[in-house]
């Protein structure tokens, strides 16, 4: 059984800054790629960012690239989201998710396990 524990978030002003983590249990972290989702009140959750089970492959939503950065750290059994020059619009909360290996996903359907998501609020 794999789970993930989602942290890191909270309020933070516009063009601040946050870091998710995503602790994951469970056997064989560095055979599954990571993504992060986020879903708005009123909203379908969405694909933010993804990377891939070595960490040598990235990819990001249109509407995060160049402020938002994903990354993992294998050893640790963790997954991060560096979010910078943060906007009102990325207040949602924030899931991360993951999937046996097989190229990157952005779909939600494509993920099998899920966190149980972490609030962030940006105030204008």
């Amino acid at each position: 059984q794999v789970q993930l524990v989602e942290s890191g978030g909270g309020l933070v002003q516009a063009g601040g800054s946050l870091r998710l983590s995503c602790a994951v249990s469970g056997r064989s972290f560095s055979s599954y790629d990571m993504g992060w989702f986020r879903q708005a009140p009123g909203k379908e959750r969405e694909f933010v960012a993804a990377i891939n089970r070595s960490g040598g492959s990235t990819s990001y939503a249109n509407s995060v690239k160049g402020r938002f950065a994903i990354s993992r750290d294998n050893a640790k059994n963790t997954v991060y989201l560096q979010m910078n020059s943060l906007e009102p619009e990325d207040t949602a909360v924030y899931y991360c998710a993951a999937v046996s290996s097989s190229g990157l996903q952005y779909r939600t359907s494509a993920y099998r396990y899920w966190g149980q998501g972490t609030q962030v609020t940006v105030s204008s």
